[in-house]
């Protein structure tokens, strides 16, 4: 499945971005979906991901209460909702599938999931 994720771009803290990721393929309903981002020097780190139906979605602590995602399988569409955004999250946030034979909880490592977007940089200024 080929992934393209866009929406980032800079912003001042406390603010918000939407981050999409459209997928290609038909069957986008039946992977998991997750975000990953990237700060410069650093490892990819989880921060959210969601199931099949999207009834299922998780978090890391970093994040919980201020991101949100949610899918819209009629448009193959997995977004990141994030507010109150803080110099922290600046980073490359990419986004990344996976199959799996459960509608539920899928894990958090980046391992686990076999497809990758090209990464959408987004910038918090402080």
């Amino acid at each position: 499945v080929q992934l393209q994720a866009f929406g980032g771009g800079l912003v001042q803290a406390g603010g918000f971005l939407r981050l999409s990721c459209a997928a290609s393929e038909r069957s986008f309903s039946s992977y998991v979906m997750g975000w990953f981002r990237q700060a410069p020097g650093k490892e990819r780190k989880f921060v959210a991901a969601i199931s099949w139906s999207g009834g299922s979605p998780y978090y890391a602590d970093s994040v919980k209460g201020r991101f949100t995602i949610f899918r819209d399988n009629a448009k193959n569409t997995v977004y990141l909702q994030m507010n109150s955004l803080k110099p922290e999250d600046t980073a490359v946030y990419y986004c990344a599938a996976a199959t799996y034979y459960s509608d539920s909880y899928y894990g958090d490592q980046a391992r686990s999931f076999r497809w990758w977007g090209q990464g959408t940089l987004v910038t918090v200024s402080s």
